[in-house]
């Protein structure tokens, strides 16, 4: 992996399909990646539709893939990225989603060896102690990675894409989304990693303190946390527009993770 003074420019890359997410999510984003990533880099959003996006991000077309017929699971459109020729890019590239915040450098993410690292999705989450019932099942899902956050080297997997597009619905079949296909190969290849588990945190398991402790204190971010991730629910509009309460959970004061999403660059 090249040092942070390496001349040589990486890839951050996003990817925006229809309506769910405005183009202020991707300019958002942009912003975030320009304060906490020094070393030289491209910015690249991957969408359908450019309108409102900042004119210093690169954006390309939304690649094409095949599905299976009839899909509404459009997560799978994420294997795109591993086609081996897209936008003339090349090295080390940072996949990033568009529903989470960047409150700390990212420059470390490029300095970890090997070809390929994501979140461990466990990692996201609270213990499931019930899982381990079914042990076999509990092996897998102990494996499988949140795509909220990978990297991986332009171009080396595109193996993978082509074992999907072979057969989708065999994929559909086997795995319940991308995210467990993709971690099921990579882990076979033997090259999956996972990100020290305090860089992606998630909002809702790690900045908001739990039950009670949520009425007299307000969420903030865990020592050490990179980035903040919206994994289930709830999600990040609903935060930032000051939602997501429950009977049993309030949240507080979020003014540093609306600085840290909104401020421009």
């Amino acid at each position: 992996m090249a040092s942070s003074n390496s001349p040589d420019p990486v890839n951050v890359i996003c990817m925006k399909w229809g309506t769910l997410y405005g183009p202020e999510y991707v300019n958002n984003l942009f912003y975030g990646v320009r304060r906490h990533l020094r070393r030289a880099h491209r910015f690249v959003c991957f969408t359908d539709d450019a309108g409102g996006l900042d004119t210093r991000i690169q954006v390309e077309p939304l690649p094409y893939m095949q599905m299976r017929q009839g899909e509404t699971d459009l997560r799978w459109r994420k294997l795109s990225v591993l086609a081996s020729d897209l936008a003339d890019l090349s090295g080390p590239t940072l996949f990033l989603d568009l529903d989470l915040v960047v409150i700390d450098q990212l420059d470390p993410f490029f300095d970890l060896d090997g070809r390929f690292y994501i979140i461990r999705d466990d990692d996201l989450f609270r213990a499931k102690p019930l899982r381990k019932l079914n042990h076999s099942r509990d092996r897998f899902l102990s494996m499988v990675g949140n795509s909220s956050v990978f990297r991986f080297e332009f171009g080396h997997h595109a193996d993978l894409l082509e074992d999907y597009l072979a057969d989708p619905e065999r994929a559909a079949q086997e795995f319940e989304h991308e995210q467990q296909f993709l971690s099921d190969r990579i882990c076979k290849a033997g090259e999956l990693r996972y990100w020290p588990a305090e860089w992606c945190v998630s909002f809702k398991n790690a900045c908001v303190p739990r039950y009670l402790k949520s009425f007299f204190a307000d969420p903030k971010p865990p020592v050490g946390a990179r980035v903040v991730v919206f994994a289930a629910n709830p999600k990040m509009s609903e935060v930032l527009a000051g939602g997501g309460q429950k009977w049993y959970r309030r949240i507080g004061d979020v003014g540093w993770l609306r600085q840290a999403w909104t401020t421009l660059s």
